[in-house]
């Protein structure tokens, strides 16, 4: 029996469900072999046994004397020598008359039970026992003319089975003994054909094992056997797939250095140029804190796309999707809000939050509204992406507004992100979520990840994100400051699935 962990083998699969059956049947075919062949050897000795008891029956003789029939028999000299002639087994008989009365023969002779009487002159054969030793007796009752078939004599002749159980062991030894050199010659040219109906197997793996490692190219199917396509069906499409996922991670490697080449050859030149001022005895402090004005900007920006990445490859990990709890996606807004509010400022932007309130810390009611299935982190990752890039494109005098809207019917919580920037054309609306994508005619720094990585949390949590122009330019109090002409503004939305927890029922509460 395999084991949990031990590995099974095909070819010993197969072999052992090919040969178990044949195993099985031979001891089967044995024992039919031993009852057929003792059928076949009756037959012969039963007809020997039918000719002695008609013979045996012409002796009898019914005479009628003064009104009252008797029956007679006589058995014919040397005809005695003659049922005794036999050297291998013992032949007895039995003579009855009409009513059953011994007439010659063998008195222990037992008589056929009364439910096995038949017809006269109709002949039947039986098994009986005489003096311990098994026999097999042939009996028929005599037709006699004008006499009722219950007042008939009988007539018994019994033989020993010393020939019968020769015969039928030479014929087990016939039919048997061969089965043992054919036995084991169809479990020899079983396991070679089994070894060769599964070399193809063993072909398509060293195919598979020659392989280079940078080989994804699909596998011929028509090396194949018809029955293993499917699993090299099933193989390709993972080949495909993998070819895919590692084409997107070298595509997604090569704009993260491209990326990254930008802030950190600012950063290079900077520190190259305020050296080559020292070096030339230039100590305009001014000028030396320029450059280091632009190495704390250009290692900002490095930082931030580190940090991107990072924030990307966490979306990405299975195992921070499989750690879920029941996140409050209204204390999460409220904290994300707080933490941009400086930066807010700074820029002139309104920010703001409409929804539940909620104190950071504060626990959230008992009835378990505005609470979602997920990962604190990575929710909360998801906002802060989404309020930065509102931030990043919303002109000063522009407003940037976090929502949560609860369901009242409890089926979903609903985030809004909208802002009062340029909006996103419907054309760019999907490429806008691709890594390092940034809007064409646009001149706002960024790493170009954000938005792909709202995508990926909201995937990974059954979200559903909606991209829409939200629609702020006649909100009263929004002004062109600054000269920047407002646009449609970009409203994110997302439905997250609600999870409503049991309210905490009172000690001493009764429910009606």
């Amino acid at each position: 029996m395999v084991g949990p962990h031990e590995q099974r083998s095909l070819f010993g699969e197969i072999l052992d469900w090919m040969l178990a059956p044949l195993l099985l049947l031979w001891p089967m075919s044995v024992v039919l072999t031993w009852l057929v062949a003792q059928g076949i050897a009756n037959q012969p000795y039963d007809r020997e046994l039918a000719e002695m008891v008609r013979v045996l029956s012409k002796q009898v003789v019914v005479k009628t004397v003064k009104g009252y029939a008797t029956a007679g028999f006589e058995l014919p000299v040397g005809a005695s020598e003659i049922l005794r002639a036999d050297e291998s087994d013992d032949v007895f008989y039995q003579v009855l008359g009409l009513r059953g009365e011994y007439l010659s023969g063998d008195r222990t002779l037992a008589v056929p039970p009364e439910e096995d009487r038949v017809p006269p002159g109709e002949l039947r054969y039986r098994d009986e026992t005489i003096h311990d030793t098994n026999v097999r007796v042939a009996y028929m009752w005599v037709d006699v003319p004008g006499r009722p078939g219950d007042a008939a004599p009988l007539v018994q002749v019994a033989e020993t089975l010393g020939k019968r159980s020769r015969l039928a062991t030479e014929i087990i030894k016939g039919v048997i003994l061969p089965q043992f050199v054919i036995l084991p010659l169809a479990v020899l040219l079983v396991w070679l054909a089994l070894a060769r109906g599964i070399a193809p197997l063993n072909e398509l793996q060293q195919r598979i094992r020659k392989r280079d490692s940078s080989d994804l190219s699909p596998i011929d199917e028509r090396d194949a056997p018809e029955e293993v396509s499917p699993l090299v069906r099933a193989i390709n499409d993972l080949l495909a797939r993998l070819d895919r996922s590692i084409g997107s991670q070298k595509h997604f490697l090569a704009d993260a250095a491209h990326q990254l080449k930008t802030p950190l050859a600012g950063l290079r030149m900077q520190a190259e140029l305020a050296q080559r001022d020292i070096d030339a005895g230039k100590t305009d402090p001014v000028d030396i804190k320029r450059s280091l004005r632009q190495i704390a900007l250009s290692s900002q920006r490095a930082a931030h796309m580190v940090n991107q990445l990072l924030a990307m490859a966490r979306a990405e990990d299975k195992e921070h999707a499989q750690n879920l709890d029941a996140v409050d996606l209204a204390e999460l807004a409220v904290e994300t809000v707080q933490d941009f509010v400086p930066h807010a400022l700074e820029k002139r932007i309104d920010l703001g939050y409409e929804g539940p309130e909620r104190r950071i810390g504060e626990e959230a009611p008992a009835s378990g509204g505005l609470k979602v299935r997920g990962h604190r982190l990575l929710l909360g990752e998801l906002i802060r992406n989404l309020v930065d890039n509102a931030l990043h494109y919303t002109p000063t005098g522009g407003t940037v507004t976090v929502r949560i809207i609860d369901d009242p019917f409890g089926q979903v919580v609903v985030l809004q992100v909208e802002d009062s920037g340029p909006g996103i054309p419907a054309s760019e609306r999907e490429q806008v979520f691709r890594p390092f994508y940034r809007m064409l005619g646009t001149q706002v720094d960024g790493s170009g990840l954000g938005l792909a990585i709202v995508r990926q949390i909201a995937t990974q949590h059954g979200a559903e994100l909606i991209l829409e122009d939200a629609n702020l330019r006649h909100r009263p109090g929004l002004t062109d400051q600054g000269g920047a002409a407002f646009g449609p503004g970009a409203r994110f939305t997302l439905r997250f699935p609600a999870v409503r927890e049991k309210p905490v029922q009172p000690e001493g509460a009764v429910l009606h």
